[in-house]
């Protein structure tokens, strides 16, 4: 499938490998079909583009590269939907936002997927560990300006 991009063009997707979220996304409910994108093959950021909305795509990641002891605190009748085949058929992504200089994460809105049946839902957690703007990492190519004592 060609799908329209304001970033990337025209660009072929396997219909196979689309993300459906049935209730799109937080302040999108519209786009419901997404393609997962890759644009290195070491990426550790992807790029979630709406098959149905040429300018919309988030920046995602695995929170777990970041945050190794992240974990979604859902019910299994929460994710029932998704049609999982067990723990290991779920991906969690979140989308990164870049604030002052550094790369965020929301941790508290997480993406979680079927990697089998390719079916999604945004989760709003309560989790007071993590917040909606998590440090990530200090944006590349970014110089924080440090004051100097005299």
């Amino acid at each position: 499938m060609l799908i329209q991009t304001t970033r990337f063009g025209t660009i072929e997707v396997d219909d196979e490998k689309l993300i459906t979220f049935e209730q799109g996304l937080l302040g999108f409910p519209k786009c419901t079909r997404f393609a997962l994108i890759q644009t290195n093959p070491e990426a550790v950021f992807f790029w979630l583009q709406s098959v149905d909305a040429a300018n919309l795509a988030f920046v995602v990641c695995d929170p777990r590269a970041f945050v190794p002891d992240y974990q979604v605190g859902i019910r299994r009748d929460e994710v029932a939907n998704l049609e999982l085949g067990g723990d290991e058929d779920c991906q969690v992504l979140v989308i990164v936002n870049k604030v002052d200089g550094r790369l965020t994460g929301n941790l508290l809105g997480p993406l979680v997927i079927g990697a089998t049946s390719r079916l999604g839902r945004q989760f709003v957690l309560s989790d007071k560990r993590f917040s909606t703007r998590q440090p990530l990492m200090e944006a590349p190519g970014v110089a924080r300006a440090t004051a100097k004592s005299a």
